[in-house]
């Protein structure tokens, strides 16, 4: 856990290059590039090219699946920019074509109200609630065996907190958790099958994944994603989620669109 952390760590110091920035990827046993590696590094590139703002929301599409072992280079066009909103279209690239393109907005913080609807939040679950999801280096805790493979709601929380970090990495870090599990979610209502059957009962991949950012947050501090897939039909499914902090505070809100094919 502590390499993929650091590995991690060192995918999100993207390089400067005259196309725009160059990040590292995860030394993953696995197939493809993961798309939450891929919405990491999209939010720094956008945090750097307009440093004086923050990222308010990201929407990604995955045209091409993408290779582990070449770095991917990100090209930045600055749509617009104004004293409080920009907006970005960014692109990553390998030398086979286009991987995925984003659009971004950033925004400057202002005062005004602040309201939202009151969440109820339950206790952090305790040590015996642990669980590993290879991916993520960090603790997860969940009520849920998300791997059951009895047919039941498409529904799944998980707490997550990461090791001390820089709190300017928290959206990335927060971007890339929320796409590893949404997937199985929706599989949640499908009767014997649960997302470790990947590559034999059905083969997937993300087609788009949205992130909005509501609120600044610490991915150092116990944070409760809590999501749902009401559909998975037609070779596609589709799952939302919030990210609240443990005082039931919204700080972001995600949604994906996936390949599920049956095989």
């Amino acid at each position: 856990m502590t390499d993929l952390w650091k590995d991690l760590l060192a995918c999100l110091d993207l390089r400067p290059t005259d196309a725009g920035y160059e990040g590292d990827n995860l030394p993953l046993d696995y197939h493809r590039l993961f798309g939450g590696q891929l919405l990491a590094q999209f939010v720094r590139v956008a945090r750097l090219a307009c440093p004086d703002k923050d990222v308010k929301s990201l929407h990604v599409y995955f045209p091409r699946a993408g290779r582990t072992d070449e770095p991917v280079t990100y090209e930045a066009h600055r749509v617009h920019e104004g004293g409080t909103f920009a907006t970005l279209t960014i692109t990553a690239r390998q030398l086979k074509g286009v991987l995925a393109t984003a659009s971004v907005s950033l925004h400057k913080a202002e005062s005004g109200p602040d309201h939202q609807t009151a969440f109820e939040v339950p206790d952090v679950p305790d040590e015996a609630r642990r669980v590993d999801y290879h991916l993520m280096p960090w603790d997860i805790r969940s009520a849920i065996d998300l791997d059951a493979r009895e047919a039941t709601a498409p529904e799944f929380e998980f707490w997550m907190r990461t090791p001390e970090v820089d709190p300017e990495l928290a959206p990335a870090l927060t971007a890339y958790a929320t796409d590893l599990t949404l997937i199985g979610t929706a599989l949640r209502m499908v009767e014997g099958v649960n997302q470790q059957d990947a590559g034999t009962a059905f083969t997937s991949a993300v087609t788009s994944h949205s992130i909005w950012f509501h609120r600044p947050l610490r991915a150092d501090d116990w944070l409760l994603l809590r999501q749902q897939a009401p559909i998975l039909a037609h070779g596609r499914s589709f799952g939302r989620g919030d990210v609240l902090t443990a005082d039931g505070v919204l700080a972001a809100s995600y949604a994906q669109e996936a390949l599920v094919r049956f095989t």
